[in-house]
């Protein structure tokens, strides 16, 4: 499949992790630094990594933003898609919720529990790193898949004692009294990286589309600290919350795009969890699939 050679189709999802993104889009920034090489800006939506990883590999999105488990599953050896930039760090924008009145208090209680999580997903990590906090497997709990936007109904329905998710659902949620939280990622060693991702055909053949993007992200995130509250407004509304929980949601977040050795060390450790548990088959090293030259470039 494919588009137009003077477009780059930018993949995004409602994920707080990528608010910077948001805010460039939102300003109009992305389109006005492409203007000057005739590029038009398409934006694709997504509600979670793994669709988004299908659209990359199939051509249809050049750029994409996704956690940790969706990064390392699209950039395998093979697949000609990189990492780019890191778009986020943040381990307690991932968290383990059960309703406000559940007894279940800790990881040893969720044996033999119902567990809800976006299969594939950096959630499906955490699920397996705080279970053995307790010396517990995915075996011991009966793990469901569900889709991101189905977090709250399945909890309040009790189709699932407890949800795996990621922010702003995790502060929607709860701040809704709908929910609890009994963990999150700095409890069991969760890094919580969020990469931006590309084809390398594309980004080899546009290094200055790919700097200009780069750029833009990193521009909105230096803005975050005093961005105007319209703005900021119409973030909330594109994830769903009250524009009022975003001081809180974006506190738990580091914005970067630097890609650091600590990065490269999580997300290796990502591999270890998807080969531990049959998602991918073969180790392999993430910095063989990085490439940090673009922002700088």
């Amino acid at each position: 499949m494919g588009h137009a050679s003077d477009e780059v189709v930018i993949a995004i999802q409602p994920s707080a992790a990528f608010i910077p993104l948001y805010i460039a889009r939102e300003k109009g920034w992305i389109d006005e630094a492409l203007k000057e090489y005739g590029v038009k800006v398409t934006w694709n939506y997504f509600e979670s990594g793994p669709p988004m990883n299908d659209s990359l590999l199939a051509g249809d999105s050049d750029i994409g933003v996704i956690g940790d488990v969706p990064t390392v599953t699209v950039c395998m050896p093979g697949n000609n898609v990189e990492v780019v930039a890191i778009a986020a760090r943040a381990a307690d924008s991932y968290a383990i919720l059960v309703p406000t009145n559940s007894t279940l208090t800790n990881a040893a209680d969720l044996k033999d529990c119902r567990v809800a999580t976006v299969f594939g997903s950096t959630g499906h990590n955490l699920v397996q790193k705080y279970l053995a906090t307790a010396g517990l497997t995915i075996n011991d709990i009966d793990l469901v898949n569900i889709a991101a936007g189905d977090a709250s109904s399945v909890l309040s329905s009790g189709q699932a004692d407890a949800i795996a998710i990621w922010e702003p659902n995790v502060t929607r949620i709860t701040s809704a009294g709908l929910a609890k939280i009994i963990g999150e990622g700095s409890d069991c060693g969760l890094a919580g990286t969020n990469a931006i991702v590309a084809r390398t055909k594309f980004a080899e053949k546009n290094p200055e589309i790919i700097r200009e993007i780069l750029h833009q992200y990193k521009r909105a995130a230096d803005a975050l600290p005093d961005m105007d509250q319209d703005t900021l407004n119409a973030v909330a509304n594109a994830l769903s919350v009250d524009s009022s929980l975003l001081p809180e949601i974006i506190s738990k977040f580091e914005y970067t795009v630097e890609i650091g050795t600590e990065d490269l060390f999580s997300l290796n450790d990502t591999i270890k969890f998807l080969n531990e548990n049959h998602i991918i088959r073969g180790e392999y090293d993430i910095s063989l699939s990085a490439d940090g030259s673009y922002f700088g470039g």
